[in-house]
Protein backbone atom coordinates (compact mmCIF):
# COMPACT_ATOMS: atom_id res chain seq x y z
CA UNK A 1 0.00 0.00 0.00
CA UNK A 2 1.31 3.36 -1.11
CA UNK A 3 0.19 6.72 0.54
CA UNK A 4 1.46 10.31 -1.02
CA UNK A 5 0.51 13.51 0.66
CA UNK A 6 -3.00 15.36 -0.42
CA UNK A 7 -3.20 18.07 1.04
CA UNK A 8 -2.52 20.55 4.09
CA UNK A 9 -5.58 21.67 5.88
CA UNK A 10 -5.23 25.29 7.43
CA UNK A 11 -8.71 26.26 9.92
CA UNK A 12 -8.65 29.63 10.07
CA UNK A 13 -10.90 32.92 11.27
CA UNK A 14 -10.10 34.75 7.68
CA UNK A 15 -9.29 32.42 4.89
CA UNK A 16 -9.23 35.02 2.50
CA UNK A 17 -6.55 36.78 4.92
CA UNK A 18 -4.68 33.82 5.49
CA UNK A 19 -4.65 32.54 1.60
CA UNK A 20 -3.47 35.98 0.50
CA UNK A 21 -1.05 35.69 3.22
CA UNK A 22 0.49 32.30 2.22
CA UNK A 23 0.16 34.21 -1.96
CA UNK A 24 2.30 37.74 -1.18
CA UNK A 25 4.58 35.79 1.84
CA UNK A 26 5.65 32.61 0.45
CA UNK A 27 5.09 32.63 -3.18
CA UNK A 28 1.80 30.29 -3.04
CA UNK A 29 -0.83 30.20 -5.94
CA UNK A 30 -4.69 30.03 -5.74
CA UNK A 31 -5.68 27.43 -6.91
CA UNK A 32 -9.35 28.29 -6.58
CA UNK A 33 -12.26 28.90 -4.06
CA UNK A 34 -13.27 25.84 -2.44
CA UNK A 35 -16.54 26.37 -1.03
CA UNK A 36 -16.12 27.32 2.32
CA UNK A 37 -12.45 28.81 1.34
CA UNK A 38 -9.44 28.13 -1.03
CA UNK A 39 -7.01 26.20 -2.28
CA UNK A 40 -3.38 27.42 -2.65
CA UNK A 41 -0.25 25.55 -4.34
CA UNK A 42 2.84 26.07 -2.03
CA UNK A 43 5.20 24.57 -4.12
CA UNK A 44 3.83 21.29 -4.85
CA UNK A 45 2.03 21.14 -1.22
CA UNK A 46 -1.57 21.90 -1.77
CA UNK A 47 -3.05 23.88 1.62
CA UNK A 48 -6.87 23.82 1.86
CA UNK A 49 -7.88 26.80 3.66
CA UNK A 50 -11.09 26.94 5.62
CA UNK A 51 -13.08 28.20 8.80
CA UNK A 52 -14.33 26.01 11.03
CA UNK A 53 -16.49 23.39 9.22
CA UNK A 54 -19.78 23.16 11.07
CA UNK A 55 -20.70 20.08 9.75
CA UNK A 56 -18.11 18.18 10.85
CA UNK A 57 -18.49 16.37 14.27
CA UNK A 58 -15.07 16.12 15.70
CA UNK A 59 -13.23 18.25 17.29
CA UNK A 60 -11.67 21.36 15.12
CA UNK A 61 -8.58 23.57 15.97
CA UNK A 62 -7.71 26.51 14.40
CA UNK A 63 -3.83 26.47 12.97
CA UNK A 64 -1.39 23.65 12.21
CA UNK A 65 2.05 23.47 14.30
CA UNK A 66 4.12 24.64 11.42
CA UNK A 67 5.02 24.13 7.76
CA UNK A 68 8.99 24.32 6.63
CA UNK A 69 10.06 25.73 3.45
CA UNK A 70 13.29 26.43 2.18
CA UNK A 71 15.13 28.89 -0.10
CA UNK A 72 18.11 29.26 -1.86
CA UNK A 73 18.30 33.44 -0.59
CA UNK A 74 17.78 33.31 2.72
CA UNK A 75 19.02 36.71 3.37
CA UNK A 76 16.77 38.18 0.54
CA UNK A 77 13.86 36.15 1.91
CA UNK A 78 13.96 37.21 5.47
CA UNK A 79 14.60 40.91 3.54
CA UNK A 80 11.39 40.72 2.20
CA UNK A 81 8.95 39.18 4.85
CA UNK A 82 10.23 42.09 7.00
CA UNK A 83 9.54 44.23 4.54
CA UNK A 84 5.83 42.90 4.39
CA UNK A 85 6.08 43.20 7.92
CA UNK A 86 6.07 39.53 9.14
CA UNK A 87 6.85 38.46 12.62
CA UNK A 88 9.87 36.52 12.88
CA UNK A 89 9.48 34.99 15.93
CA UNK A 90 12.88 32.73 16.37
CA UNK A 91 16.47 32.98 14.57
CA UNK A 92 18.09 29.55 15.46
CA UNK A 93 22.37 29.50 15.23
CA UNK A 94 23.09 27.69 11.90
CA UNK A 95 22.68 24.14 12.06
CA UNK A 96 24.59 21.90 9.44
CA UNK A 97 25.61 24.84 7.59
CA UNK A 98 22.27 26.26 7.47
CA UNK A 99 20.44 29.28 8.73
CA UNK A 100 16.52 28.73 9.83
CA UNK A 101 14.10 31.02 11.26
CA UNK A 102 10.50 30.95 12.25
CA UNK A 103 7.66 33.07 11.46
CA UNK A 104 4.24 33.93 12.30
CA UNK A 105 1.12 33.32 10.17
CA UNK A 106 -2.18 33.71 11.05
CA UNK A 107 -4.00 31.47 13.25
CA UNK A 108 -1.15 30.84 15.15
CA UNK A 109 0.77 28.70 12.57
CA UNK A 110 4.42 28.84 12.33
CA UNK A 111 6.47 28.67 9.15
CA UNK A 112 10.02 27.43 9.01
CA UNK A 113 12.33 29.08 6.55
CA UNK A 114 15.38 26.80 5.65
CA UNK A 115 18.31 28.01 3.94
CA UNK A 116 19.12 25.59 1.23
CA UNK A 117 22.92 24.74 1.26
Amino acid sequence: MAFGTHHVHVKTRDPKTTMQFYVDNLGATLIGEAGRGYRVNLHGLQLNITPLIDTQKREQHYGLEHIAVDTDDYTATLARLRSNGVRVLEELPPNNGRRVCFLEAPDGVQIEVIEKV
